[in-house]
């Protein structure tokens, strides 16, 4: 009996097609060996487990390599390193219709199928394994692709993972068994094309967080004459444990742990709580002088379950981290930051000197509960002015500074509206809007506005704990954006965050580098260029944007991650774009940093010209690539 969803295998390959053996297949495998597991792994059905997903998108891909010499189907391989490669096409090919296999409900008239079954190998005693947590846009992307059948996240995947066009990626589902490829394809067209989620770090079964099994009862299934020589242990390790056992570590897995300074960090009596008038007479400005408030700082049963969670947080809990911030538990006794009631949760906050650890949990009940960590490692001044203290109804809370004299809530998008005041109460603010895209549409962007004796700073919640760090002007030597000429040059910009949040993003910095005026007095439009820089250092966007006179936002005319252009080590840029006026001729219109002495178009058009700005008539869709000349001699190309 056949699924509606996966048709029989098709018949054997003609002798004629190409011949893949077992070393070509090794090979593949082994080269690409990341790649096919996670494609396994997003294929899978998200409702068997993570860590009985993980083992199976493992044991799946290590069984696809044939039986001696194999005639594999012409399936295209198109991403780089991979063309024309028969043996990673067969392999590819096994790795999918195993996955498909194992998403197919068990029949009662029919034996199951292999890859139904839990895998034999690979095992792993006794640990639980589950990729690293992705930010909030991976997560509604899992839950997304788990409403979706078997074949369209498989056609999901083949798009945006291996980056086929929907030809192949029919020829692939067909080769697979799927038997209602179009009905596949177009319930996967229903999902937005955010494939670029799928190298997320929440979808790499290759880079993996360990937490122990349910330890109970694993013992319950031990022979009956090792039953009481487990429990006498069990009794002894809950005797050693600091306070009452178990039981007050609320959502966090058990635990054996003998070492001292692992019990020193989950005692509550050991938290460091500085005193609040410290920041006062500190030449520092950074989280390690912020207060312990909040109602709750001498709940000794609170603070034990968010210490005993962060260091092993059991598998009820939702952890989110911050790309690029270790997950483990504290070193040490770690700095109670706030304890307290916020709407229908409690929650603490606590610092290690590297991280923001923030625990929640419902008032209702400690057993589900959240777990965000946050980098914070050299964070001073503006960077440690406010974190997220909660969100609730779209709305965001903040706990700000000691120093913090004056919090308002101000639209970026209109500089000319004015801010609202937010009321400041022991350093927590009203709720104040999120900035968010409403049905795909950007009409406002709400940022926080913070005032101390050193000034005022402006902070966007891009989705994380700590808000990023918005500034204008020349790398190197940015100021803060919260003057009213600044405010006017991010307005037009403010909707292009959206495109990092959840990135780990430290500051956003946005240079004006060149005003070109249009062709056929048109104006003077604007070339902006918006540099994000991380906290963990590497992973910085740069977006080259480009606004007219008669434009509501700025389009982005080039982007690019991980390079120098636009920040302190290189302050140059160079970007084009193809441009229609009102008048109707198309041109290619170029702008360069100030530095830039000449300009050269390539490829399908041509043209030049001295000084830091190119304008060229041309064809609408014209392909050109840009060359330029620094006032030094150096060339620069144009950002993309």
């Amino acid at each position: 009996m056949q699924s509606q969803d996966v048709a029989p295998r098709p018949s054997p390959a003609s002798p004629t097609d190409p011949v893949v053996d077992i070393e070509q297949a090794e090979a593949a495998l082994v080269e690409h060996y990341p790649r096919l597991v996670r494609l396994a792994y997003l294929v899978l059905p998200p409702g068997i487990g993570r860590n009985r997903r993980v083992v199976t998108a493992h044991a799946l891909t290590q069984r696809a390599l044939p039986r001696g010499r194999t005639p594999a189907p012409v399936i295209p391989a198109q991403s780089t390193g991979r063309d024309g490669d028969p043996g990673y096409a067969f392999v590819r090919l096994q790795v999918l219709r195993t996955a498909l296999e194992a998403g197919l409900p068990l029949k009662r008239k029919a034996w199951p199928k292999r890859s139904q079954l839990p895998p034999l190998l690979p095992q792993v005693w006794g640990l639980r394994l589950f990729p690293r947590s992705g930010g909030a846009d991976e997560l509604a992307l899992d839950q997304q692709l788990s409403a979706l059948t078997g074949p369209a996240r498989a056609a999901y995947v083949l798009r945006g993972l291996e980056k086929l066009p929907d030809g192949d990626v029919r020829e692939v589902l067909t080769a697979a068994g799927v038997d209602d490829v179009d009905a596949a394809l177009r319930e996967a067209d229903g999902l937005a094309a955010r494939y670029e989620l799928l190298d997320s770090p929440e979808f790499d079964p290759c880079s993996l967080q360990a937490r122990p099994t349910d330890l109970m009862r694993r013992r319950q299934h031990m022979k009956a004459a090792l039953a009481a020589a487990a429990a006498v242990a069990v009794c002894g390790a809950l005797l050693a444990l600091p306070g009452d056992g178990w039981g007050p570590d609320g959502a966090a897995a058990p635990s054996y742990a003998q070492n001292r300074s692992a019990q020193a960090a989950l005692d509550p009596d050991k938290l460091t709580k500085v005193a609040p008038t410290a920041w006062k007479s500190s030449a520092r400005t950074d989280f390690s002088v912020w207060p312990a408030r909040g109602d709750l700082t001498d709940d000794r049963g609170l603070l034990r379950r968010a210490l005993a969670v962060w260091a092993r947080p059991g598998e009820k809990v939702q952890v989110s981290v911050t790309p690029g911030t270790p997950s483990g538990g504290p070193a040490g006794p770690p700095q109670l930051l706030y304890a307290g009631n916020v709407d229908n949760a409690r929650v603490v906050i606590l610092y290690d000197g590297l991280r923001i650890a923030r625990y929640a949990e419902p008032k209702g009940g400690a057993s589900r509960a959240a777990l965000d960590f946050a980098r914070a490692d050299g964070a001073r001044g503006a960077e440690a002015s406010a974190m997220v203290l909660g969100r609730a109804d779209g709305n965001v809370r903040y706990l700000t500074a000691p120093w913090v004299r004056k919090a308002a809530e101000r639209d970026l998008r209109k500089p000319r509206a004015g801010a609202m005041d937010l009321t400041l109460t022991d350093g927590i603010t009203a709720p104040m809007a999120s900035p968010a895209l409403r049905n795909g549409v950007c009409t406002s962007w709400n940022v926080l506005q913070l005032t101390d004796d050193s000034g005022t700073r402006l902070l966007t919640d891009l989705g994380e704990l700590i808000p990023a760090h918005l500034t204008t002007g020349r790398p190197g030597s940015p100021h803060e954006a919260s003057g009213a000429k600044a405010q006017r040059a991010w307005a037009p910009f403010a909707c292009s965050l959206s495109a990092v949040r959840s990135q780990g993003v430290r500051s956003v910095n946005a240079w004006e580098y060149a005003q070109q005026p249009l062709p056929d007095a048109s104006g003077t439009a604007a070339w902006v260029c918006t540099r994000a820089e991380t906290w963990r250092g590497d992973g910085t966007r740069v977006l080259a944007q480009f606004h007219t006179p008669r434009g509501a936002y700025g389009a982005v005319a080039a982007k690019a991650e991980n390079v120098p252009a636009c920040g302190p080590r290189d302050p140059h840029v160079l970007a084009g774009v193809l441009w229609k006026s009102e008048a109707g001729p198309w041109y290619l219109l170029a702008a360069g940093s100030r530095d830039t002495a000449s300009i050269t178009a390539t490829g399908g058009i041509d043209g030049s010209t001295q000084g830091n700005l190119l304008t060229v008539r041309t064809k609408r869709g014209a392909q050109a690539g840009l060359k330029g000349t620094l006032d030094n001699g150096r060339s620069i190309s144009g950002l993309r």
